[in-house]
């Protein structure tokens, strides 16, 4: 047996998985997987013009984020569905429909994010979304 044998965490396929590791823990709500899938220095890119839009650096800036999501839309916020992951290298990219509901008000949509993996963890994430004035008037 080879001991000296080392495992690429660098290959698309890695890639994949670990962004496929990321959307299932993200939809059962378990942020202690997800806090050990990013980066320590993420970067996150929120479109829009909306009071949520801009970019957030770090674990703490993002996890504050997600949390005014989840704050601002009473918990309802979700990712109902993830379509192919596909790589080109450090990139991961995939079709995806979210959705949340307010009083008076409600959003669903498709989008597509873009993750960049760096030494085995999501380092940056881009989103982009079909209806991005909806999206910023729903976060207000």
């Amino acid at each position: 047996m080879n001991t000296n044998t080392t495992i690429d965490t660098t290959t698309p396929q890695h890639n994949i998985e670990l962004v496929r590791s990321y959307f299932d823990a993200v939809a059962k709500g378990d942020f202690e997987t997800v806090g050990k899938i990013f980066a320590d220095d993420i970067v996150w890119h929120q479109p829009g013009s909306g009071s949520l839009s801009g970019t957030h650096r770090g674990k703490e800036a993002v996890y504050a984020l997600l949390g005014r999501f989840m704050e601002r839309s009473g918990g309802s916020f979700r990712i109902d569905s993830v379509g192919p992951l596909m790589a080109q290298g450090d990139r991961v990219a995939t079709p995806l429909h979210f959705s949340a509901e307010k009083p008076g008000a409600s959003m669903a949509m498709s989008g597509v994010d873009v993750l960049r993996i760096e030494g085995g963890r999501i380092c940056e994430v881009w989103l982009f979304s079909e209806d991005q004035a909806a999206e910023d008037a729903f976060w207000g």
